[in-house]
């Protein structure tokens, strides 16, 4: 089945049990946070090696079976325009008090659903990693033009890993077309815990 678009991007903090952190050590009051029109939205989030390498067992001069290595899902982001906060928390910077920001050597754990649609736009298909961690390893600074402005987008990569709610998995897909969909639980599964109950400004999401 065919996807289109990319329509939302969520993100949230997650502890070494891979349970939402919520509040001011979190990403927001609910813990969850969207990427919408405020920060622009996202471009792209190309996600590779959901699956491993294919290995091949020979045996009488033909192959007699095959076994798929354990995937190592990666997901190049871009995002318009982060913002700076946010973007410093996915990575792990924290603030010095007087206005600067440095990686304090331990990666927050992030849990990231990607929502996509179907070709009619009636159901939408979602990418869930319920841990994993940010990188961004290049910051390209161009200068302006007396013709156009030179803009470099938030591009970081997120390394997915694997969660105990997807049986160990690295990660799940979802489609709401399904009659045994439950968003609610969906929710709960890929972000730690999370429940509707505490959405506050959030709310839509359950």
């Amino acid at each position: 089945m065919a996807i289109v678009g990319l329509k939302m991007v969520t993100v949230a903090l997650v502890d070494d049990n891979q349970k939402l952190i919520k509040g001011a050590e979190g990403l927001s009051e609910t813990g969850l946070v969207e990427i919408d029109d405020s920060m622009f939205g996202t471009k792209t989030a190309n996600i590779t090696n959901l699956e491993g390498s294919v290995t091949k067992v020979p045996g009488n001069n033909k192959v007699q079976d095959v076994y798929t290595a354990p995937g190592a899902p990666q997901v190049a982001f871009d995002f318009n325009n982060l913002a700076f906060d946010l973007k410093q928390k996915l990575k792990g910077y924290k603030a010095d008090g007087k206005g600067g920001f440095v990686y304090q050597g331990h990666k927050p754990h992030v849990a990231v659903l990607i929502e996509s649609q179907t070709l009619d736009r009636k159901n939408s298909v979602y990418f869930g990693f319920g841990d994993g961690i940010f990188q961004e390893t290049t910051q390209n600074v161009g200068t302006d033009t007396d013709t156009a402005q030179t803009r470099s987008d938030d591009n970081m990569t997120y390394n997915a890993l694997t969660t105990t709610a997807f049986g160990d998995e690295t990660h799940k897909i979802y489609y709401s077309g399904d009659s045994k969909f439950d968003k609610a639980n969906m929710l709960k599964e890929v972000f730690g815990g999370y429940t509707a109950a505490a959405a506050g400004s959030e709310g839509h999401l359950g």
